[in-house]
C-alpha cells in the first residue's frame, strides 16, 4: 500500500507537501476508514482554486513514469511559476509485506527526467542522475537484477530519435528487458501502479455517444452485469429498472423501463450520468483499484447520495485506498469518517488533519461540520 507522498514545485505547490497515509490516531470508531494500520479512505476539504484537482495528477504522475500512461502527462504547466527550482520533486513510499519500498524522482517536465532513485528496505538499489550522466547501479543484486546490461540501458539514453522519451525512466527499462520473479517486491509495486485510478468531476459524467459507449452496452449483455448496474442505481436511492435493446442497425441502446422504454442517456439526470460512468469506470472492471483519487465525486449529487457512495465504496472495496475531494461539509461527520482522514488543503499548499487542525482533542461526538462551518479551523484554510 502507498504509505507516504510527498511532492515539490509542482504546479501550485512551490513548498513541500505530504500526505502520510499511516499517520492515524486512536480513534474507535470509522475503522473501515483504515486498512492495514494506513488510511484507506480519505476526504480532502479545500476552498476553489486551492490545489485538490493538481495534488490528484501530481499522485498519478508515477503512472506515466513506470508505464508511460498518457492520460496522466499531458499537462503544458508542469513547475510552479513563482520557484527558482528547476525540476518537481516526486516521492513514493510503499509498504508491501515486510518491504518498505521508495521511489523517488524529479522532473524538469512531463517529458523530462532530471534524476531516479530507487530504495529497499533502506538500501539505495540503483540511482541515475540524468543530467549529469551518473549512474549507481551496484545493488542490483538485491532484488535478483543483477544480469541487467545497464550499459545498453545508458547508451539508449543517447538515442537522439525524436519519437523516444527524452530519458527513459531506469525502473521502467529494468522492468521490461529483465526477468523479474513473481514474488518480487517490483512486480508488487508494479501491479499496484497499474491500478492506481482518477475520475475528476470534469469527465464524470457520460455523453450521449452511441461509439464511445457501445463497449460498455455490449457488458450489460450479461444480465448479471445489467442486474448489478440496476441494484447499484437502486442502492443509490435512484428506484428505477433497466433495459438493453439491440436495434436493427446491430448497435445496443439502454432503457428505462416502464410501460413504454425510455432511453437512458437522452433522459438520466447529471447525478445518474454520473453514478453510471462510476460503475462503468470502476465497478465494472474486471479487476479492483489499488488506488482512487476521486476529485469532487459528489459535484452532482444530492448530499445523502453523496453519503451512500462513500458506504457503499467501504463496503465494496475495503482494501481500497481512495482520496475523496468536495465541498459537501454534510460528509463532515464522524458517523461517516473521522477527524485523522478528514483534511484541510490550505490557500498556501498545507495539508492539515482535523484532528491537529485545533487544540481541542476531537472526539466521536463531536459535530465537525458545525466546527468547520463556525471557523474553527479557518486557520488552516
Amino acid at each position: 500500500m502507498l504509505k507516504k507522498f510527498s511532492l515539490r514545485n509542482y504546479k501550485n505547490f512551490k513548498e513541500d507537501i505530504s500526505i502520510d497515509f499511516d499517520e492515524i490516531a486512536g480513534y474507535q470508531f470509522s475503522s473501515d476508514c483504515i486498512t492495514d494500520g494506513v488510511i484507506s479512505k480519505m476526504l480532502i476539504y479545500g476552498r476553489n482554486a486551492t490545489g485538490k484537482t493538481n495534488l490528484g495528477k501530481a499522485i498519478m504522475n508515477i503512472c506515466a513514469t513506470m508505464y508511460h500512461m498518457s492520460g496522466y502527462n499531458n499537462d503544458s504547466n508542469f513547475l510552479n511559476a513563482d520557484s527558482t527550482e528547476d525540476a518537481a520533486l516526486f516521492s513514493y513510499t510503499f509498504q508491501f509485506d515486510e518491504n518498505e519500498l521508495i521511489y523517488r524522482y524529479s522532473r524538469y517536465s512531463n517529458q523530462e527526467l532530471k534524476d531516479e532513485e530507487l530504495i529497499i528496505n533502506g538500501l539505495s538499489i540503483f540511482k541515475c542522475d540524468f543530467t549529469n550522466g551518473a549512474y549507481e547501479f551496484g545493488n542490483l543484486s538485491q532484488i535478483e537484477a543483477e544480469t541487467a546490461n545497464t550499459e545498453r540501458y545508458i547508451q539508449s539514453l543517447n538515442n537522439e530519435d525524436g519519437d523516444v522519451e527524452a530519458k527513459l525512466p531506469f525502473l521502467r527499462w529494468l522492468m521490461s528487458n529483465v526477468a523479474i520473479s513473481n514474488e518480487s517486491v517490483l512486480i508488487q509495486l508494479g501491479n499496484y501502479v497499474q491500478r492506481m485510478l482518477m475520475i475528476t468531476a470534469g469527465n464524470s459524467t457520460m455523453s450521449y455517444n452511441k461509439r464511445g459507449n457501445e463497449s460498455f452496452y455490449e457488458s450489460l449483455e450479461n444480465k448479471e452485469r445489467l442486474q448489478d448496474l440496476e441494484d447499484f442505481l437502486n442502492a443509490m436511492g435512484i428506484e428505477c429498472k433497466l433495459d438493453l435493446q439491440k436495434l436493427p442497425d446491430g448497435t445496443r441502446e439502454l432503457y428505462f423501463a416502464h410501460n413504454k422504454l425510455i432511453s437512458f442517456f437522452e433522459n438520466a439526470s447529471s447525478g445518474t450520468l454520473a453514478l453510471v460512468n462510476l460503475y462503468r469506470r470502476l465497478i465494472a472492471r474486471a479487476w479492483d483499484a489499488s488506488f482512487i483519487y476521486l476529485d469532487e465525486f459528489d459535484a452532482f449529487y444530492h448530499y445523502e447520495m453523496a453519503d451512500q457512495v462513500i458506504r457503499f465504496f467501504k463496503r465494496r472495496y475495503p482494501k481500497c485506498q481512495m482520496i475523496m475531494t468536495s465541498h459537501n461539509t454534510n460528509l463532515m461527520t464522524n458517523r461517516l469518517m473521522r477527524p485523522d482522514c478528514l483534511f484541510i488543503l490550505s490557500r498556501e499548499g498545507n495539508l492539515t488533519a482535523l484532528c491537529n487542525a485545533t487544540q481541542r482533542e476531537l472526539r466521536e461526538g463531536h459535530n465537525l461540520e458545525k466546527m468547520y462551518i463556525s471557523g474553527e479551523f479557518e486557520k488552516y484554510e
